[in-house]
């Protein structure tokens, strides 16, 4: 009852603060994020918002998105709904600014601002698209994921032989249906009728396709993954669309489903089933040749790289390869590489902590935001402390690569390290790893790793990451007036300024938490 109290206090606060109920026009989540379509921005009061104790950073995108962190936002976003249904419509009541953001602050809204207008390409726009599709899945991912490998722990002790079975029918299930559920989001989100893009998906995973060749080859259930259902979903898309423009109005109930699912379907077994099985399997063995035989090379320049990815919003084209990599091996090699990122962001948070030790507010920032960024949540810290700084980012992706080098390393040694979900990262990702070997051998890797990248990153950045006058400008009290303290229950909120968009990220929709979770 604390908890859902607790929930609802926070609800409650963040409401008046987008303007009351009458300024919001949608409400959604995703892993970390409460996503709101505003009608009003200007009546939102984004230093109040930060100022909230359980908000980590506020994001404006397409939707107006508040950083509450995974497992919160999916208690909160429910009695937030409640608030809004029983509120009386009350625009314009937003109470003023409070405090206002210091220099750190204003250098990282400015970036964020600069970083929300690169992000709209129409490439990137279509990068969302395709990460939206994948974003809902997150949570059965995780919590099958999960359930795989206990399973697997079980087996591997040979206790409670009689429920296993269970276990891998609930680990598997999602799985051997995830095209489905992929087709089914491909339509929502290009705009067609979901179950059309279910129906025409569904057929790839229906085991009567394996009495058809096509290419000269046996189909095989499931052959073309996530990739065919997309594309089989699009192209659904496409055929509804046609229909609903030329078949007459008194005849559309029965004639625009039945030619969407047989034209669409036509296609997807004759072609779309086979083209997108052979990409699947290239993505497969190309990934393990990149590591079997890059191996610290390849995984230092993954681990390294993915922060810019991030913020040039490209990091979303990797959702889709995660998937199909989870979709045929049974695990992503490449999120464990990629979760680096966020290691050697942590590790360049510490070493600005003892460099500026005059510096409270920016060392209560890291102290607040720390936890946060050990969980896989970096962007308090990106974009609150190492982007506006300059040098800490870049050194924090030197922590990233050395620690994505680690794990290559590993991999090309023989001891592969996945994740059976996207999402989480950090020290989250932990009940999701598995590999080839013991899951003590795969969980001891992975927690090396992340050690590597939290040294690496701390010492590129203490010894490299600043410049001459920077620790002179920086190094000195910036508190704020004690008025201003009681006035915002804490700091200036500049901290929780953070990026558009969640790898998570992978995000998807935007560059956060993206599936790699920094």
């Amino acid at each position: 009852m604390a908890t859902e109290d607790k929930n609802r206090a926070t609800a409650a606060a963040i409401l008046p603060l987008v303007g009351g109920a009458a300024n919001v026009g949608s409400i959604a989540h995703c892993m970390t994020r409460l996503r709101l379509g505003l009608h009003d921005r200007s009546l939102v009061d984004d230093e109040a918002l930060k100022a909230l104790p359980a908000v980590m950073g506020v994001v404006e995108d397409e939707t107006y998105q508040i950083v509450l962190g995974p497992g919160t936002v999916a208690r909160v976003t429910p009695e937030f709904e409640r608030l809004v249904a029983e509120a009386a419509p009350t625009p314009g009541n937003a109470p003023t600014a409070s405090a206002s953001a210091d220099d750190l602050a204003a250098e990282g809204a400015a970036i964020k601002a600069r970083q929300k207008a690169r992000n709209a390409t129409p490439f990137k726009l279509f990068l969302r698209k395709i990460a939206n599709i994948f974003v809902p899945l997150i949570p059965a991912l995780i919590g099958c994921g999960i359930i795989a490998g206990l399973n697997g722990l079980l087996v591997n002790l040979g206790w409670l032989a009689a429920v296993t079975p269970a276990l891998a029918a609930m680990a598997s299930g999602f799985m051997a249906l995830i095209a489905v559920f992929v087709g089914y989001n491909t339509a929502k989100e290009f705009g067609g009728t979901p179950i059309l893009g279910g129906a025409v998906a569904a057929i790839i995973v229906f085991p009567g396709v394996a009495n058809i060749d096509a290419f000269g080859q046996t189909l095989s259930p499931g052959q073309g993954g996530v990739l065919g259902a997309l594309g089989a979903a699009v192209l659904a898309v496409y055929v509804e669309k046609w229909c609903r423009r030329w078949v007459p109005e008194a005849l559309d109930v029965l004639v625009t489903p039945t030619l969407t699912v047989l034209i669409s379907g036509l296609v997807t077994i004759f072609g779309l089933m086979y083209v997108a099985g052979e990409i699947s399997s290239a993505i497969g063995t190309f990934a393990d040749w990149l590591l079997s035989n890059g191996g610290a090379s390849a995984g230092f320049v993954l681990g390294g790289l993915f922060l810019p990815l991030v913020m040039l919003g490209l990091h979303q084209a990797l959702i889709p390869i995660h998937t199909t990599l989870i979709e045929q091996q049974g695990y992503t090699v490449l999120l464990p590489i990629l979760a680096m990122a966020g290691a050697g962001q942590v590790g360049a948070a510490m070493a600005v902590y003892f460099r500026l030790p005059r510096n409270e507010s920016i060392r209560r920032t890291i102290r607040s935001a720390l936890p946060a960024g050990l969980l896989g949540v970096g962007e308090p810290l990106i974009y609150g402390v190492s982007l506006p700084l300059g040098r800490p980012f870049v050194t924090a992706c030197v922590g990233g690569a050395f620690g994505g080098g680690f794990v290559g390393l590993f991999h090309q040694l023989g001891d592969t390290v996945g994740s059976t979900a996207i999402g989480p990262s950090g020290w989250a990702l932990f009940p999701l790893v598995d590999g080839n070997h013991g899951l003590g051998t795969t969980i001891a890797i992975y927690g090396a790793g992340l050690l590597v990248g939290y040294v690496a990153g701390f010492l590129a950045t203490y010894f490299f990451g600043f410049s001459k006058d920077l620790p002179t400008e920086f190094n000195v009290s910036q508190d704020p007036a004690p008025s201003t303290v009681a006035a915002t229950g804490g700091p200036h909120p500049s901290p929780h300024t953070t990026s558009p968009g969640d790898p998570d990220g992978t995000d998807p929709g935007s560059p956060e938490k993206t599936p790699a979770g920094v």
